[in-house]
C-alpha cells in the first residue's frame, strides 16, 4: 500500500481487513514478494496466477490486475 490515497481502496489487498484500520506494515512488506489476494474495492478473494514473469489477479466484479515483474503493473 503506497502513500497515495485512493478513494476506491476500502480493503487491504493482502489480509482483506479494512484499509483504514491499523498500519498494515506487515501486509505492505509481504506485498513486495506476493501478489494481492483480496480485491481492494469489494473484499472478494481473487483468483491469482503466479507466472515466471510476474502475476495476474482477477476479481469477478472488478476485473484483472497484472504485474510483469519489472515494477510496472498493478
Amino acid at each position: 500500500m503506497s502513500g497515495a490515497v485512493d478513494v476506491d481502496v476500502l480493503w487491504c489487498d493482502r489480509c482483506g481487513e479494512a484499509a483504514d484500520t491499523g498500519t498494515h506494515d506487515s501486509c505492505a512488506a509481504a506485498r513486495a514478494w506476493e501478489p494481492p489476494r483480496f480485491c481492494v474495492r469489494c473484499r472478494r478473494r481473487m483468483k491469482v496466477q503466479v507466472l515466471p514473469a510476474g502475476w495476474s489477479a482477477r476479481c469477478v466484479a472488478h476485473g484483472e490486475s497484472r504485474h510483469d515483474g519489472t515494477g510496472a503493473g498493478r
